[in-house]
C-alpha cells in the first residue's frame, strides 16, 4: 500500500512539474558585471578574469564570510501605501484568461518603496507587499514560492489576521508586478546566469530587511517571516542577518541553492544552461551566497523560534537535502520544529495537504507569538 502511494504521488508531483510548457532554457552566463555593486566583493570585478570559474567560486566565499556587509542596505525614504487594482500575473502557460476575471474591480492595500538593491530593470526595482493589518504588536512577512502568481498566499495571510497577526506579503524580486516586460515567468530570480541570481537573492533580503523597518514605523515590535520554497531560503538568510526576526516559519527548506537547481525536477530548464560549463559541485560553489547551509553560524547567534516543514515525495526539494537541513537545526539545538507531510513539493498545494500546511504554519505562528 506505501508503495502504491509513494508511486501515485510520483506520478501526481510529475504531471504538476511538467504542465508549464513556457519554460525557458537560457544559455550560461557568469553575470560578473552584476558583482560589482556588492558590499563585500572588493572593488569591480575585472572584466575578463584570468580563471573566471575560479575567481567566482572565490568571490562567493568572500561574499558569505562577509555577509553582515553583503546583505546590508541602506534604508528607504519613500515607504508609501497605495490601494491598487488586484491583478494575477499568473505564469503558467495553463492559466487562462478568464482567470483574471476573478479580481475585477478588487482592490487592495499594497507597501511601495524604492527597492535598496537597485536591478537593471525598472520594473523590478520598485518594492511591491500586499499589506494585511491587524492591530497590535505581530507581524509576520510572507514570502511565496519560486513563479507564484500575485495572490498566492493571501488565504494565509488572512488566518494570520484572525490570529492577531498582521501580514505583509511580498512580491519578491522579479515577480508578478516586479516581472519585466519580456518575461512571461520569473526566470531572473533563478537563472543560468549566476550573478544576477545571486543579485535577485540579496534583493529580497535587503527588501525584506526594510519592510521591518516600515513596519517597526507603524508601531509593530514583534517579527516573524514564514517563506515556502524559494521564498523559504531568502527568509532564512534574512533572518540570519537580522536580529529583528525572531519567528520563522520554513515552508520546504533545504541546504544549498545549487543542488536544489540541479536536481530539482522543476530547474531541469536551468540545469540545462548550466551543465554545459558546470558540474553539480561547481553549480554549489557558484550559488554559494545564497545557500541556506552556509549560515546557519549566523542564524545561530540570537534566539529564534523555528519551523521546517518539509514533503516525504518531494521532487524539487530533495528530501534528502531537507533531512540535512533538519538535522544541522538539530546538530546545533536551536528552537526548531520539524514535520513531514506526505506529499510532494507541488501537492502541498493541493487538497487535502494545502490545509495541512495551513494548520501547521497557523498553529505555530500563533503559539510562538504568544
Amino acid at each position: 500500500m506505501l508503495r502504491r502511494y509513494q508511486e501515485w504521488m510520483y506520478r501526481w508531483e510529475h504531471r504538476l512539474t511538467t504542465r508549464d510548457t513556457n519554460r525557458v532554457a537560457r544559455p550560461f552566463e557568469w553575470g560578473l558585471e552584476w558583482s560589482r555593486r556588492w558590499p563585500g566583493a572588493n572593488g569591480e570585478a575585472p572584466a575578463a578574469p584570468p580563471d573566471t570559474q575560479q575567481f567566482f567560486f572565490e568571490l562567493n566565499e568572500k561574499l558569505v564570510a562577509n555577509s553582515d556587509e553583503f546583505f546590508s542596505y541602506e534604508k528607504p525614504t519613500d515607504f508609501h501605501l497605495e490601494r491598487l487594482p488586484i491583478r494575477l500575473y499568473a505564469t503558467g502557460s495553463h492559466a487562462k484568461p478568464e482567470d483574471e476575471l476573478r479580481f475585477a474591480n478588487k482592490t487592495g492595500l499594497f507597501l511601495r518603496f524604492t527597492s535598496p538593491v537597485e536591478s537593471l530593470y525598472p520594473e523590478n526595482n520598485i518594492m511591491n507587499a500586499r499589506w494585511f493589518p491587524a492591530r497590535g504588536r505581530r507581524a509576520v512577512i510572507v514570502l511565496p514560492q519560486w513563479n507564484a502568481d500575485a495572490v498566492s498566499h493571501n488565504a494565509l495571510c488572512r488566518i494570520f489576521n484572525m490570529t492577531g497577526i498582521a501580514a505583509l506579503r511580498m512580491s519578491m524580486p522579479y515577480h508578478d508586478v516586479r516581472m519585466p516586460a519580456e518575461l512571461q515567468r520569473a526566470d531572473y530570480a533563478v537563472s543560468a546566469n549566476m550573478g544576477r541570481t545571486i543579485d535577485a537573492g540579496r534583493q529580497a533580503v535587503c527588501d525584506i530587511r526594510a519592510c521591518l523597518d516600515w513596519l517597526e514605523s507603524e508601531g509593530y515590535s514583534e517579527f516573524g517571516i514564514m517563506g515556502t520554497s524559494l521564498g523559504s531560503c531568502y527568509a532564512f538568510i534574512a533572518s540570519a542577518h537580522d536580529v529583528r526576526l525572531k519567528i520563522n516559519a520554513f515552508n520546504h527548506a533545504s541546504t544549498y541553492f545549487g543542488d536544489v537547481v540541479w536536481t530539482g525536477q522543476s530547474t531541469r530548464h536551468v540545469r540545462e544552461g548550466v551543465e554545459q560549463v558546470l558540474n553539480q559541485e561547481g553549480l554549489r560553489r557558484a550559488l554559494l551566497a545564497v545557500s541556506p547551509m552556509a549560515y546557519f553560524n549566523k542564524f545561530a547567534r540570537w534566539p529564534k523560534k523555528s519551523l521546517m516543514i518539509y514533503a516525504k515525495y518531494d521532487l524539487t526539494f530533495l528530501p534528502e537535502f531537507s533531512r540535512q537541513a533538519a538535522g544541522e537545526f538539530a546538530r546545533r539545538q536551536l528552537n526548531t520544529i520539524v514535520r513531514c507531510l506526505p506529499c510532494g513539493h507541488y501537492t502541498l498545494g493541493e487538497t487535502p495537504y494545502k490545509y495541512m500546511d495551513a494548520w501547521h504554519l497557523c498553529r505555530f505562528m500563533a503559539q510562538a507569538f504568544r
